[in-house]
């Protein structure tokens, strides 16, 4: 069976390390806030001017004026800062970010990723993924594997604007955890339940698979 949201959520979560300051984007990304190990210290930054960012809120104890930069209601942890967005980016753009988690329409074999904008549809702007695509040390992309039509994600050449060139450098799917490497995308792991066959059939690009591929522990 595929994952859900939380799921894919849950598994990115294994990606962090102690100390990390990490931007969770808009979508299946900032879920990854509600799975931090426990015991462990990750500072989750958000480009509309906060730094500390918390669990999402319980129901009935949100706080209007808090929210990161989906618009969304979070919580925040001691020590947060709150600060303009000019700080803000200059965070990104230092490259004081560790770890950038996010959602993306493509992703080429490459590691070319587009995510802000689809022909013909309205878009309020693109955001800040293409600072943090540019500055972050790591970029992991959270998403389904392929779009609502059944079309692979995971492709040979993005078609859609591109927000960054050969920056991500691995996928969490509802399918898999697939590695961007020079020679294309490399298969790690399979969802429970799920077939390399499957993975295969449902990217739309070569996929290096060696040996047994092991299911995702979430």
């Amino acid at each position: 069976m595929s994952l859900d949201k939380n799921g894919i959520a849950k598994r990115i979560a294994q990606e962090l390390q102690d100390g990390y300051y990490v931007n969770l984007g808009i979508g299946i990304p900032t879920l990854v806030a509600n799975y931090v190990p426990e015991g462990m210290e990750v500072i989750l930054q958000s480009e509309n001017g906060l730094l500390g960012i918390g669990p999402f809120p319980e129901k009935g104890k949100a706080d209007a004026d808090l929210i990161n930069a989906g618009k969304q209601t979070v919580t925040t942890i001691a020590g947060s800062a709150f600060f303009d967005s000019s700080l803000s980016f200059a965070m990104i753009r230092g490259g004081h970010v560790d770890l950038t988690v996010l959602g993306a329409f493509e992703i080429s074999e490459k590691g070319d990723i587009s995510s802000w904008k689809i022909p013909g549809k309205l878009v309020k702007g693109m955001g800040g993924a293409m600072d943090l695509v540019a500055a972050a040390k790591n970029i992991i992309v959270a998403t389904t594997h392929t779009d609502r039509d059944g079309n692979p994600k995971l492709i040979k050449a993005c078609t859609l604007p591109l927000t960054g060139v050969q920056c991500v450098k691995k996928i969490v799917s509802d399918l898999a955890v697939v590695e961007v490497t020079d020679k294309g995308f490399k298969l790690l792991e399979r969802a429970p339940g799920v077939s390399v066959q499957e993975i295969i059939e449902k990217t739309g690009a070569p996929l290096i698979v060696e040996g047994e591929i092991p299911e995702m522990k979430i």
